[in-house]
């Protein structure tokens, strides 16, 4: 008998092939069918996707007329709003990452260290906000955060201050709105991770001396860092795109990269141009994925190497 065979009980009527080369080859039809009950919906998926890039890649080469012509990216590339949309853009995505990042890992982490039943409620507390409209929630941004609002009518009767604060029509206002928005979906893969994380290794951990601090970071946060990549990159491209939230809470004076966008259609009606600061959005957003997955492919190089 060959060394790499395994032997079975074998069914009557049935020819079975049980040596490796067989095993893989069951192992490649398998995937081979369920790719082919996922193929529908794939294609559905990719067309719905693939077909408005397409059209808005057409559109920024073509000028009202439908000429062939490269004036849209000439005129948005040397306009210093298009520069200044972009770095307001990547302020208010960076900021929304790190503030994020600041809340999100401790309360993943608390809800890692609750009992089941009290962590399962607290995470329906913290998906609440995922069930209520975008524009809904920015507007009760607005009625709290305005000059005659809840919190600062709270804070001029206690005191604290002797005039409204500016918290509304300003980056700050913006970025409260923002980080509302993306802090369950950042805390879902962070807790996710954290959650399955063995309590031996940090048992371990504490039985060679470590405190809780110095476990939280040479244990916990180490083990975790999958989930936490996962939700920092769903935060940071998320952000890319925000386009009620700076409308609303920004009041003008936050212009991120698509309301510029839509100043463009709306007030010169330039289909051209404002398909063009699409294209430069979606490479952007590209760009800056190719950098955060190549950098994570160097940093598991570097740990496997080491």
């Amino acid at each position: 008998m060959s060394a790499n065979a395994i032997t079975v009980p074998s069914e009557p009527g049935r020819n079975q092939d049980v040596t490796a080369a067989g095993l893989a080859r069951d192992a490649r039809r398998e995937r081979a069918f369920f790719l082919s009950l996922s193929l529908p919906a794939l294609i559905l998926v990719g067309v719905c996707a693939l077909v408005p890039v397409l059209w808005i890649l057409r559109q920024s080469f073509q000028k009202t007329g439908g000429e062939f012509t490269l004036q849209n990216y000439q005129k948005m590339l040397g306009s210093e709003l298009t520069w200044k949309a972009l770095l307001v853009t990547l302020q208010l995505s960076g900021a929304t990452l790190v503030t994020v990042l600041l809340l999100g890992i401790p309360l993943a982490f608390a809800l890692a260290s609750a009992p089941p039943r009290i962590a399962n409620r607290l995470m329906v507390l913290i998906m609440l906000p995922l069930w209520t409209s975008i524009l809904v929630r920015t507007y009760g941004w607005l009625v709290l955060l305005r000059g005659d609002g809840l919190i600062n009518r709270a804070l001029l009767e206690s005191g604290l201050v002797s005039e409204p604060l500016p918290l509304v029509y300003n980056f700050a206002g913006t970025l409260i709105g923002m980080v509302h928005f993306m802090l369950p979906l950042f805390v879902l893969p962070t807790y996710a991770a954290m959650r399955d994380i063995d309590p031996n290794t940090i048992r371990a951990a504490a039985s060679m001396g470590a405190g809780l601090w110095r476990a939280f970071w040479t244990v916990i946060l180490p083990l975790s860092a999958g989930g936490i990549a996962s939700g920092s990159i769903i935060v940071f491209i998320y952000t890319l795109g925000f386009f009620i939230t700076p409308a609303v809470l920004g009041g003008g004076k936050v212009s991120p990269i698509a309301i510029r966008m839509e100043r463009t259609l709306s007030t010169f009606q330039d289909w051209g141009a404002a398909s063009a600061l699409g294209v430069l959005l979606l490479v952007l957003v590209a760009l800056l994925a190719a950098m955060i997955f190549g950098a994570a492919r160097l940093l598991r190089s570097a740990r496997t190497g080491s």
